[in-house]
């Protein structure tokens, strides 16, 4: 288990998040990559400095604490660039990385499918490549002399070229899996089936609920990032409407944008929705930041104006549950649950059925006798009320997704 000296940089700049909730984040990132953090430096800056990110004489003391307590990694809160990053190695003779190269590793180990892989190693070379940037020195292989044909290419250039190849081929890789589930998209809509897709910050327990309210075997691990694929079951509400739920990657403060881009393929699930379930977790004292953060990055792909349920989680580790009264003075729709032992589910589904209601048309319609495969259609797809039998015509009372409703308007004998 690799000891960790992590270096939380405060620019007091009021953002929400204090130095300590940014270390307890960064704690929580290494346990996930199985380290050890053994300290935390807290640096407090006015403005970054270019060699280091930090003052000279702060990288000077943590090279002390790294000799003294025996340091094999230093960890930065914020990026690095790679000209800091190797002048920070040199002074600290340490392994030194930051948070983004922190949350891909995670990344990494926990991604399973084809899809994920791809998505993790885009936003791994999207993430070297302009770190190459002065490392011709290191990687040069220039010729010279009886055999050679001028000075050849230089090792940094094949690295960039094969590089810029290989991230050409996965962004082309990965708008076919964007095209394929378009696709599916397109069915789902087709057969008037509404989709739900669940956000919410890392660890707030969206695989719990997933697996709750579909019956699915999804891995349940407490850590973060440990969802990367996204997963879609079949749901059915008490009113027989059938919905599709969508698990996704879990969202963080400050996420890096290429790893947005890079798992654009999955969120894509997230704009298609029809209704969102916001899973956060009250417990965590920070909880507010958290919802802002997840709002933050929703606006950025573009979903804000959804429709949204704020499903309040993990309820059943609050000591002292008088705060989440409050709470729809805050967030969009709240409902608390525990999805880890049911307590209150049925409200979330209550809640789940009104906001697809708008979703639904009642319909009170006469069909030609022969259409059984209307009747068939109103009893898979929807709810029949009531069935009565004429001569040549059947009367049908029920409800129904708005996309089949519309045959049964089209038939009806008025």
């Amino acid at each position: 288990m690799e000891k960790v000296l992590l270096v939380v940089i405060d620019y007091k700049r009021p953002t929400g998040w204090s130095a300590e909730d940014i270390a307890d984040e960064l704690k929580e990132l290494v346990d996930g990559c199985r380290g050890e953090t053994v300290e935390t430096f807290i640096c407090r800056l006015e403005k970054p400095s270019a060699p280091y990110l930090i003052g000279k004489g702060k990288v000077d003391e943590i090279a002390g604490m790294c000799g003294m307590i025996d340091v094999d990694t230093v960890i930065f809160s914020q990026d690095l660039k790679g000209n800091q990053q190797r002048n920070l190695e040199e002074k600290l003779k340490v392994k030194t990385i930051d948070r983004t190269q922190l949350i891909l590793d995670i990344f990494a180990r926990h991604a399973t499918s084809q899809e994920g892989k791809m998505q993790v190693e885009l936003a791994q070379l999207e993430y070297l490549l302009p770190r190459l940037v002065g490392k011709g020195i290191a990687l040069s292989r220039l010729g010279g002399g009886i055999g050679t044909l001028g000075p050849g290419e230089t090792k940094l250039e094949v690295d960039r070229r094969r590089i810029l190849e290989r991230v050409g081929k996965l962004k082309r890789k990965l708008k076919d899996v964007v095209s394929s589930r378009s696709l599916t998209r397109k069915r789902r809509r087709d057969k008037g089936v509404p989709v739900i897709s669940m956000v919410g910050y890392t660890n707030a327990g969206k695989s719990t609920l997933f697996n709750v309210l579909t019956q699915a075997d999804q891995v349940v691990r407490d850590g973060l990032f440990t969802t990367l694929d996204s997963l879609s079951r079949q749901m059915v509400l008490p009113s027989r409407q059938k919905v599709v739920v969508s698990d996704t990657v879990g969202l963080m403060h400050e996420l890096p944008h290429h790893l947005i881009e890079s798992f654009k393929a999955t969120l894509e699930e997230v704009k298609e929705a029809d209704l969102l379930l916001h899973v956060l977790d009250v417990s965590c004292p920070n909880f507010r930041q958290r919802y802002e953060a997840v709002l933050e990055v929703s606006r950025e792909l573009e979903v804000a104006g959804r429709p949204v349920i704020t499903v309040l989680n993990k309820i059943d580790l609050c000591e002292d549950r008088s705060f989440l009264t409050g709470l729809d003075r805050i967030v969009n729709n709240p409902v608390a649950i525990s999805a880890k032992n049911g307590e209150n589910f049925e409200a979330l589904v209550d809640a789940v059925s009104k906001q697809l209601a708008a979703l639904i048309v009642e319909i009170d319609v006469k069909i030609p006798i022969g259409r059984m495969d209307l009747v068939n259609l109103a009893h898979e797809q929807g709810q029949v009320y009531s069935v009565k039998y004429y001569n040549d015509s059947i009367h049908l009372r029920g409800s129904l997704p708005a996309r089949f409703a519309g045959v049964f308007l089209k038939e009806n004998l008025g």
